[in-house]
Parts: structure tokens; C-alpha cells; sequence
């Protein structure tokens, strides 16, 4: 394991967009920026929709980062790209790997800023969690991230950096002429890393475009899920731009538990986020809903609570993933008990709902739900502090 180095983080600080000599990093562009920034350094407009389709092939079906393996580009040609771009993606400064599989990797962006991904292996398939911040802005008092303050939106690049990152460590690049192999040990992708997704839109938007081009990556729409706690003006969007599925970060039944635990609350309640979700352009059976609902004892996880939950989702599509709560230093909380869990479960189910408990996974290493902080901002904070911000 590599080891961590400290590193001085300014607050907001926004990364070049090129690289090194003045290159300019051609991951994390769309198609037309790609095919622009070809035709800037000399491409024939009348060839360069050809080459920006071999490029992004290169780049992102092969995950090939240098010019010169690509060999359907003449020789002068890649050594012209190579004066002008370059193929980069996040440095990963450490990995972990838990005793059931999950890994966890802590990934070095531009500015020596750090973030988390954590690639979660099951049978026949794999997620992997990404990030779309540096920290985080919205402060939600149970999770672990919320305890750093916001550094910076990342860009496209570095969100889908950090899925080109997971695939070289599965090893899991297609070689060019083999035969194809569908399985994928990489094949969900949740946006429910570091940040707030939808304080990041067209990153995050641009990123899971390429994510999903058919002559790249190839995750279908349906194989990505956004995870939201709450930006009621930006899930419209969602649906129309990106496509994937929808999670929400819900885990409160009323305004007052949830001001304390999601403080976005207090700007956007649950009634303004249920009108929200229920005129979600995508909602569908085939395509519910799903809530999101960490179980803490003695906060959110009595008989009431599951009721309410029940009357305030009828209507819509949905799944409520119950959530055990993944404690970390610090903590002003505790996991609800088993029992407890699973008569929230039972409530849930009855009234007509799927309501699965999340196997918590990778929590040896601080890679569960609610713990990703990044190495250089771990918890400074005393437990009198968070109690305090959280307003308990």
C-alpha cells in the first residue's frame, strides 16, 4: 500500500484544464469538445468527426493512454496529438481491500486534492461508488463525509476518471481483436460517493454520457443510479439529461428529524421533494424510486416512522433500501438493533414495498455508506462538535 501524504487543500480551488506544458487532458470531453479541440490543433474539419470517433474508441472502449498504440492513426498524426493532448485519469495514492472483497481506493485529482471510491464485487457483477466533490456542502449530521467541509466540484474528467481507475485495477480493458466478453465485473455504477451530485450537474451529466456512449464504456442508463438528498430544482433535469435511475437520500418521516439529519431539508421539505419525485419525468414500475433510509436507534426507527414512511411515498414507484448505520468516529449516533431493523423491514413490506436492508460491505476499512472522507480531512472534529452542528 502506497502511503498517504499530507496535503494542503485551498477551499474551492478550481483546476486547470490542461495539464502539464499546456496539454490539454482529452478524458472527460464530450464529443463535440473532443472533435473542437482536434480541429484547434490542426485535424481537417473534414476528418476530424472520423478521428474524434477512433480517439474516444482508443480512449475509452480499449482504455488505451498513450498515442502511439494507436495504430489506425498514421504515425505523423500521433505525434502531432501528442504535442498538444495528453490521457490522464485520477492517481490512486492508496488501496484498500476488505475482508469481503470491497475496495477501496483514495485517488489524487488536480490541485492534490483527494477523493474516495469504493468498488463493491458480487456475484456475476460489481458497483462501483463514485464521487462527485471534494467533501461535501450539505452537512448531513450521520455521515462521515459531511464532516468535510466543500473544497470543490470535481470535473467531468475526474468523475470519470475514477471509472477508468476501478477498470484498470480489475484489469477489465478489452483487448482490440478479441473476442468480445460480456461479463462485466464492473457493471452498476452509484453516484453516491463524496458530495452532492446535483450541486455538480453538468459534470456529473457530461461524465456519465461517456459512461453510457455505446462505442465506449457501455454502462446502459439503467446500470447507473444518482443519489440525491434533495435538490428538488435539479431532478427534472436528471431525468431528461442523463437518463439513470434515481435515489434519495430521505431518512426522516418529519420536517423536524429531518432538518437535523439532511439540513438541505430546511430549503427543500419533504412535501416540496415528494411533488418533485412524483412528477419525476422517468417514475415508473419498471424504474421506481429509491429512498434511501439509514436506520439510527431512537432517531427514525419506530413502528411510527415506517407508517409514515408508508403514507408519504403511496403513489409512488418506489424501493426503500433500509440502511444500517455505519458508525465512525466521532459519531453522534448508533446503529439501530437487528430486531429493530427488521420490524421497520416488516411494516414496510406489508404495506406493499420492497424493502431490502443493505448488507453493509467494506466496513474493516471505512468504505461503508456514509464513512468516505478523504484521508488528508479524517475527523478533527470532537463528538461535542457534530452534536452541536447537527443541532442535537
Amino acid at each position: 500500500m502506497t502511503p498517504e501524504t499530507p496535503i494542503t487543500q485551498d477551499v474551492l480551488t478550481i483546476p486547470r484544464k490542461d495539464t502539464g506544458g499546456g496539454k490539454k487532458n482529452l478524458v472527460g470531453l464530450t464529443r463535440d469538445q473532443l472533435r473542437d479541440e482536434l480541429i484547434a490543433a490542426g485535424t481537417p474539419e473534414k476528418q476530424a468527426k472520423m478521428r474524434t470517433g477512433q480517439i474516444w474508441q482508443w480512449i475509452y472502449q480499449w482504455g488505451v493512454r498513450d498515442f502511439d498504440s494507436m495504430t489506425n492513426l498514421a504515425k505523423a498524426y500521433r505525434a502531432q496529438l501528442g504535442e498538444h493532448f495528453v490521457i490522464e485519469i485520477p492517481e490512486v495514492v492508496t488501496k484498500q481491500v476488505s475482508e469481503d472483497g470491497t475496495r477501496k481506493y483514495l485517488v489524487r485529482i488536480n490541485g492534490g486534492h483527494e477523493v474516495e471510491v469504493v468498488y463493491i464485487p458480487e456475484e456475476g457483477r460489481g458497483t462501483l461508488c463514485i464521487s462527485s466533490q471534494v467533501g461535501c456542502t450539505l452537512t448531513c449530521s450521520f455521515c462521515h463525509t459531511g464532516t468535510q467541509k466543500l473544497v470543490r466540484n470535481l470535473t467531468a474528467a475526474e468523475i470519470v476518471g475514477q471509472v477508468m481507475v476501478a477498470r484498470d485495477d480489475l484489469d477489465e480493458w478489452p483487448v482490440p481483436g478479441a473476442p468480445k466478453d460480456e461479463t462485466r465485473l464492473l457493471s452498476n455504477i452509484v453516484l453516491m460517493g463524496m458530495g452532492e451530485p446535483l450541486y455538480n450537474f453538468e459534470n456529473v451529466r457530461d461524465a456519465m454520457k461517456i459512461v453510457m456512449d455505446p462505442e465506449g464504456i457501455q454502462l446502459s442508463r439503467r446500470r447507473i443510479t444518482l443519489s440525491t438528498s434533495g435538490i428538488v430544482p435539479e431532478i427534472a433535469r436528471t431525468a431528461d439529461e442523463i437518463g439513470c435511475l434515481l435515489a434519495v437520500s430521505f431518512h426522516a418521516t418529519t420536517d423536524e428529524v429531518r432538518n437535523k439529519l439532511v439540513p438541505i431539508n430546511k430549503k427543500y421539505n419533504i412535501e416540496t421533494l415528494l411533488a418533485a419525485l412524483r412528477a419525476y419525468p422517468r417514475v415508473a414500475n419498471s424504474e421506481r424510486i429509491t429512498f434511501e433510509y439509514v436506520m439510527l436507534h431512537g432517531v427514525n426507527d419506530s413502528d411510527e416512522d415506517a407508517h409514515r414512511l408508508v403514507e408519504l411515498i403511496k403513489g409512488i414507484p418506489a424501493k426503500i433500501n433500509l440502511i444500517p448505520f455505519n458508525e465512525w468516529p466521532g459519531s453522534p449516533y448508533t446503529r439501530s438493533s437487528n430486531n429493530r431493523i427488521r420490524a421497520f423491514a416488516n411494516i414496510i413490506y406489508q404495506a406493499g414495498y420492497a424493502s431490502p436492508i443493505r448488507k453493509t460491505r467494506g466496513e474493516d476499512i471505512m468504505a461503508a455508506c456514509g464513512q468516505l472522507k478523504s484521508a488528508t480531512e479524517r475527523a478533527r472534529k470532537s463528538k461535542r462538535q457534530i452534536e452541536q452542528e447537527a443541532g442535537l
